[in-house]
């Protein structure tokens, strides 16, 4: 719970960052939008305030902080509370699960990837978005970690440690996109969707659970 305690002291900052930042906001969200299916039944792990789970239509919501949940309660999404390393559901209850930038805060990025593999259904899509850590941007927030309310406590990962996560616990990679070329701070409009990784900061990588029935 150490690192759900700055979200749930400092929940009103976090909401306002997305309104301060609409237009990298909606680009990761656009970003995602061609990844995660409309069918189906989904699950964000690491939902916060469920500002991608309610627009991309993922009905339910696991976050440790009940302050995080109460906004995601409030925008119609179904709220467990709860962890990503222990998952209070059983096997094959999900068709997709959405994962966005959420790796960096558990505590074990294994656990969470064999408990997701577990309650998916076979063959399950699995939709991951995190800051590289090798962008400019994933370098900054890593020398600026010390200071940060949210990130200090964070663990960040580039796209071929998330890969190789990926690969070692049971999932098939689809594939990759990317957004968000310009500084942060510069963004102000909505950045297209790339496809690889390597060139942004926000990087989106669809797997499949490799589970067999």
């Amino acid at each position: 719970m150490a690192r759900a305690a700055p979200f749930e002291e400092h929940h009103e900052r976090y909401e306002a960052w997305f309104g301060k930042h609409e237009p990298a906001y909606l680009s990761e969200l656009l970003a995602l939008r061609p990844f995660v299916p409309w069918e189906g039944r989904g699950i964000e792990i690491g939902v916060g305030s469920g500002r991608f789970a309610a627009p991309l239509g993922v009905q339910v919501g696991l976050d440790p902080s009940p302050a995080m949940l109460a906004y995601a309660a409030a925008r119609g999404i179904e709220t467990v509370e709860g962890v990503a390393e222990h998952l209070p559901f059983p096997e094959d209850s999900f068709d997709h699960a959405l994962v966005v930038t959420t790796i960096c805060f558990v505590d074990s990025p294994t656990a969470m990837l064999l408990e997701t593999r577990r309650v998916l259904r076979p063959g399950g899509h699995l939709v991951i978005g995190f800051i590289d850590r090798e962008s400019t941007l994933g370098q900054a927030y890593v020398q600026r970690q010390a200071q940060s309310v949210f990130y200090r406590e964070a663990t960040f990962y580039s796209a071929d440690e998330v890969e190789r996560l990926l690969l070692d616990n049971g999932f098939a990679i689809n594939a990759w996109g990317q957004t968000l070329a310009p500084p942060l701070e510069e963004i102000r409009e909505i950045d297209p969707l790339r496809p690889g990784r390597g060139q942004c900061p926000f990087v989106v990588v669809a797997a499949s659970s490799q589970r067999s029935g």
